[in-house]
């Protein structure tokens, strides 16, 4: 015993490790303790099951030490209650691995099955004695899984409790870098410190992303961002400033208006504080009459007829007051919504307006005065116009073959497209619309293309149009013309693919064969026309997903010759010579 002492192999670790509840050096009062009552707190302790994993064994070694304890005891008892319980779940895990099953997978298996557990258990009295003298043992073991990774347990405990400590918990894994974690936690929204790093952590993962990650982080954070009037109006602020900055201001103001359209979403009056943020309170007329129809999601003549006037004078308020997406939206519905009535007398300011918010561009210039280019204005109201009169005449594909010209021409223009596939995607939702066109490929389909030829950034919402019909059942219509309405619909994605939505379009056909919904046929006949109009070189990312679909045999064996001398053995080839490897 008095080598241990003199070489101190027990006490180097006093100040490593927490002191357990009842244990710690208490100097001159534990010199006082009964030994044997002291010696039969600390039996007691060896006696839990694998008490040699707690962090304060050591500090209750030394107090058995100190009071004459016997080192066979210690040993005995450790030893006997030593069930291995976390070392056989790092075997379990090492299994698993071992038997293919992924690495990330194993991962969060045992931290959802660790969060549950501390969730079980967690007791937030006790927690909160981090501020007080009995909870030292708190803050190291914070510190020590903050430096494991363990990030995600605190804030799952965080998600579901509220209190001091856990408050302070966030504080700590905010400041160790771990912000990035905890963007649906709405503790964070009560600290003005961490709730800034986390939205700058969030808004930069966003613009870093590509539209897929957009779209898929977007709903988080538009829900912490709206969980109060205050997160809301600090969060739209600050990217109102950062939208006006020359590099990714765009992307920023993206990202603004998703936010905004999430807020209408979840039922909250925002548009006050959208307008003031627009510089709407500087022209009170104009404030109200967009207030008065944003709140009730409908156009008023009577306003609408105050902001035409406003917009047609010689000093016009900024556009952007104007140009909000859900305005907008308004007017389209109004314009290209089938059915829709508009008083002819009206007919013109709103064309007028929608083609000013969509193509005028103001610059500023030295001394905060501003120049307003109106070059296309004119002959975007006249593709508005026209576009508008087509649609609302209720035409059939055959009666429309002799306006194809004049729609093609008014396509070009980015806001008579939008409208025009607003009225689309309308039209064709009818459930009488294929029983009745007897042509191969619609006009309302061949509209798609022309669209998706001129606008990159319609891309998505024509896809998923396409995909939506694609995926529709067509009861009414026999199997062998269902079958034929489909392959219709493949074509127009292998064009939408030919004009740069690549990924995309290849990503949820491979969706497709891996739900094993779709029939084969349809699948060879998509992977035959993209063969037809492909060329080297490709990409790694659209070889790797347009791979497993041509060494399906199922879908391409019979598209193979005997001599290799078919376009599915050169692409196979070319990929394998070009070592582009499928991961």
């Amino acid at each position: 015993m008095a080598e241990f002492e003199e070489e101190n192999m027990w006490g180097g670790y006093e100040h490593e490790y927490p002191e357990s509840p009842g244990g710690g050096d208490h100097g001159d009062d534990e010199e006082m303790e009964d030994s044997s009552a002291v010696q039969q707190e600390c039996i007691d302790a060896f006696s839990n099951t694998d008490f040699i994993m707690e962090p304060g064994v050591f500090s209750t070694l030394k107090r058995y030490f100190k009071s004459g304890g016997s080192p066979e005891v210690v040993v005995q008892l450790l030893s006997d209650n030593y069930m291995a319980i976390a070392q056989t779940a790092n075997l379990i895990a090492e299994w698993l691995i071992q038997a293919g099953v992924d690495i990330k997978e194993v991962q969060e298996l045992v931290e959802r099955h660790l969060q549950d557990m501390i969730l079980k258990y967690f007791d937030p009295k006790k927690a909160d004695s981090i501020f007080t003298d009995e909870g030292e043992l708190w803050l190291p073991v914070l510190e020590v899984a903050l430096i494991a990774g363990c990030t995600s347990i605190f804030t799952s405990i965080i998600t579901v409790v509220s209190n001091i400590s856990i408050r302070f918990i966030l504080f700590l894994i905010s400041d160790a870098g771990h912000q990035g974690e905890i963007t649906s936690v709405s503790t964070a929204c009560h600290q003005i410190e961490v709730f800034s790093r986390v939205l700058r952590t969030s808004i930069s993962s966003l613009l870093e992303g590509d539209e897929e990650g957009l779209e898929k982080n977007l709903p988080e954070f538009t829900k912490m961002v709206c969980h109060g009037e205050h997160t809301f109006l600090y969060s739209q602020l600050l990217m109102h400033i950062l939208a006006a900055e020359q590099k990714g201001g765009a992307n920023v103001k993206r990202i603004y208006q998703e936010v905004h359209k999430a807020a209408l979403a979840r039922g909250l009056d925002v548009t006050p504080i959208t307008l003031s943020l627009s510089g709407a309170s500087a022209y009170p007329r104009a404030s109200q009459a967009l207030a008065s129809m944003l709140s009730r999601q409908a156009l008023n003549p009577a306003d609408i007829t105050i902001l035409y006037k406003m917009y047609n004078s010689n000093d016009a308020p900024p556009v952007e007051i104007i140009r909000s997406p859900q305005f907008i939206e308004l007017f389209l519905d109004a314009l290209y919504k089938p059915g829709a009535k508009i008083n002819p007398e009206h007919r013109t300011k709103y064309v007028f307006l929608l083609a000013y918010a969509s193509c005028v561009v103001e610059t500023k210039k030295k001394g905060g005065r501003k120049a307003i280019s109106k070059d296309e204005l004119k002959a975007t109201c006249n593709a508005i116009e026209k576009t508008h009169a087509l649609c609302s005449e209720n035409k059939g594909s055959s009666e429309l073959v002799a306006d194809v010209g004049t729609l093609f021409q008014c396509l070009k223009f980015p806001i008579a497209a939008r409208g025009v596939l607003k009225w689309v995607e309308y039209v064709v939702a009818e459930p009488s619309y294929f029983k009745l066109n007897t042509d191969h490929t619609p006009l309302h389909l061949v509209l798609l293309d022309e669209i998706s030829s001129n606008h990159l950034l319609l891309h998505t919402r024509i896809l998923d149009l396409l995909i939506n019909l694609f995926e529709s059942t067509y009861e009414d219509l026999d199997v062998l013309v269902q079958l034929e309405l489909r392959k219709t619909v493949l074509d127009r994605m292998v064009h939408l693919l030919s004009r740069g939505c690549v990924l995309q379009v290849v990503t949820y056909i491979k969706e497709c064969v891996r739900k094993q919904e779709t029939d084969i046929s349809l699948i060879r006949h998509f992977v035959t026309e993209v063969l037809d109009m492909i060329a080297p070189p490709y990409t790694t990312e659209f070889v790797q997903l347009f791979m497993p679909l041509i060494e399906n045999e199922d879908i391409t064996g019979s598209l193979r010759s005997e001599d290799d001398n078919d376009p599915v053995s050169e692409f196979i080839g070319h990929c394998k010579g070009n070592d582009i490897v499928v991961t």
